[in-house]
Parts: C-alpha cells; sequence; structure tokens
C-alpha cells in the first residue's frame, strides 16, 4: 500500500482547518517548532488517521515524529497482527517506531480496562521519559467524548471530569502535555475519510464485548442517545463537544479564583481565613488541593471528603477528621494541618 498517498488524500478530505484549534495553535507556534511529537498508535482508524493527519499537515515534523504500540495480547494473534501492520505503516511513512508488550498481564478472565490502560500509560511514560519526549497525540474524537461524559455523568464528576478529554491538556506531575487533533471530528467521518483514501486499519473485536462499561455505552447508550436528541439543524455530538469547550471555560475560571485564595505555609497548612464565606465549590478545591499535598496516602471515599469539608466550612477549632494511614486532619483556627494519630 502507497501509505504516502493514503494521507495525501486523507489530508484533503480532512483539511488542517477541521482539527482542533487549539492543537493548531500548539503545532504552529514558533516556540515548539523543534518539539518531537509522539502519536499513540494503537492500528485502529482514530490512531491511524492521527498520524497520517500529522504526517502530512505538518511535513516539517516528519523526522520528529514517534509512535508507540502497545501490545496488551488481549486477543492473541489479532493483537500481533495489529503490532506488525503498525510496524509498516510506520516504515512506509519513515516514522520512528517503539513497540511494547504487556509481559506480566494478569493470568486467565478477562482484564479490566483500567488495568491495561494503566499498562500502557506505564509503557507510554517510560519510553517518553526515555527519550525526552513530552508531547503526546492521541486518536480521541468526538464519539470519545461522549462514551466519557456519561461514564464520568454516572460517577459524579464535577466540571473537571466532565470537561474531559481536552484538547491540550498539561500534565504537570509528568511534566507532559497531550495533545488530541481530531476532537472536532465524529469516529464515522474519519472512517469514511480514510477509507475513501484508500486507507484501511485494524479493528479490534474486543470493542463488540460488553464485559466494560465503555463498550456498553459505545454499543447501546450514546446511539439511543444520539437517535432521540436528533433534530433539524442540531447534531447531538456537536452540542456535546460545545458543552464540553463551555465547561473547560467555567473549570479554568474556579481553578484560577482558587489559586488566588490558596495558602499553604512551609509545613503544609492550608491557611483558612481567605476560605471563609467563599462558596463551596472552592473551599473544595482548596481542600483536594491541601489533601493532595499531604505526605499521607490516603483512603478517603467521597463520603470521607465530604465529611472533611464539612469540618473545614462549619467545624470548631481543634476537630479533627481521620485520613487514614495514621494521620488525621486538625482544624485550628486559622489553619488546617496534618497531624498523626
Amino acid at each position: 500500500m502507497n501509505w504516502s498517498r493514503v494521507a495525501e488524500n486523507l489530508a484533503a478530505a480532512i483539511p488542517a482547518s477541521a482539527l482542533h484549534p487549539a492543537v493548531r495553535r500548539w503545532l504552529d507556534a514558533p516556540e515548539n517548532a523543534s518539539a518531537r511529537v509522539a502519536v499513540g498508535l494503537s492500528g485502529g482508524v482514530d490512531s491511524v488517521a492521527l498520524l497520517l493527519l500529522l504526517w502530512a499537515h505538518w511535513p516539517e515534523r516528519r523526522g520528529r515524529l514517534l509512535a508507540l504500540h502497545f501490545n496488551h495480547r488481549l486477543r492473541g494473534a489479532a493483537s500481533a497482527g495489529d503490532a506488525r501492520f503498525c510496524a509498516a505503516l510506520c516504515r512506509a511513512l519513515g516514522i520512528e517506531l517503539v513497540a511494547g508488550t504487556w509481559v506480566d498481564r494478569p493470568a486467565g478472565g478477562d482484564v479490566s480496562e483500567g488495568a491495561a490502560r494503566a499498562a500502557r500509560h506505564t509503557f507510554f511514560n517510560a519510553q517518553l521519559g526515555r527519550r525526552r519526549v513530552s508531547t503526546l497525540c492521541t486518536g480521541h474524537h468526538r464519539d470519545d467524548l461522549a462514551e466519557t461524559f456519561f461514564m464520568r455523568l454516572a460517577r459524579g464528576a464535577g466540571t473537571a471530569g466532565l470537561a474531559a478529554p481536552r484538547p491540550v491538556h498539561a500534565q504537570p506531575a509528568l511534566r507532559r502535555l497531550v495533545l488530541r487533533p481530531l476532537l472536532n471530528l465524529d469516529k464515522a467521518a474519519l472512517a469514511g475519510a480514510l477509507r475513501a483514501a484508500g486507507g484501511r486499519w485494524r479493528e479490534d473485536a474486543s470493542n463488540a464485548s460488553e464485559t466494560h462499561l465503555r463498550n456498553r455505552v459505545r454499543a447501546a447508550l450514546v446511539p439511543a442517545w444520539r437517535d432521540s436528541a436528533a433534530e433539524p439543524g442540531r447534531e447531538a455530538l456537536g452540542g456535546l463537544a460545545l458543552s464540553r469547550e463551555l465547561l473547560e471555560e467555567d473549570d479554568d475560571a474556579l481553578e484560577s479564583w482558587v489559586d488566588r485564595v490558596t495558602r499553604m505555609d512551609a509545613r503544609g497548612g492550608l491557611a483558612l481565613r481567605p476560605l471563609a464565606g467563599l462558596p463551596r465549590a472552592i473551599v473544595r478545591r482548596a481542600v483536594r488541593r491541601w489533601l493532595e499535598s499531604t505526605p499521607v496516602c490516603t483512603d478517603l471515599n467521597r463520603k470521607g471528603f465530604n465529611a472533611l469539608l464539612d469540618l473545614v466550612v462549619s467545624g470548631r477549632p481543634g476537630a479533627r477528621h481521620s485520613l487514614g494511614a495514621g494521620h488525621f486532619a486538625l482544624r485550628g483556627r486559622t489553619r488546617l494541618t496534618c497531624v498523626r494519630a
């Protein structure tokens, strides 16, 4: 297969202007011109289309693209076929490919989606760190937005969770930036364009399984919601994508407010006076930041965290709340501190 021609055909069908503008701004910024960019490549339609579009629309970056493929070993020969397909694609485009295998995969039974994702991210993080690459592109599209939204809605997520996945997502702890150029596009549009361009991809048969929540949401909930929400001149996925953008704006505004009122001293205490009288949403975020800064590996569930929040908002000085691991949160008159039991 002439993958260069496929990439050019696909780029003609999906111009750079169709990709998310926030990602385009980052890729086009002069200060980012020399940055290496890695692409998570599974062999599916979304990641294949992403790699081809980056190769075609930013030819000056071709020599600095890095593809990462992780074989989860969940589908036997089919998984090995995915790896061979990705190797052939990258070889044809002159792109460096680093492939990994889940060597210590749990034996027997169904492997959870979370465990597979964690193993893949561990591989990605190791390879990016080894090569000093700080930017990773993933093939998330608008269908993924819907699936993630409904999954997080069922778990009671707030604005931060419902605004995910973001087109440009900084991960300070990893010193990494995740770019998602395809968030403006539907999976069906990507598949149609890639097929018309003469390309092909690998289908993951496990996506038809109802074992994982995401698969059930993808197969049953999202199609039913799209059909029931359809109106003349209005497309459900487009509306959800707009809601995600607005939630991101709201979340950024709240985080900016929290930045201004969160004060922690050298001993890790959270100043309470700047939080007095503020909306509970702001205090919640400030307390969560404080909790994440403590040296305690807390096992607080949602109920426990809300009890801690109540302590901060209306508790009396001297009151304390267990954080687990032999530590307590102690509410003083002016500070919230972490103390040993």
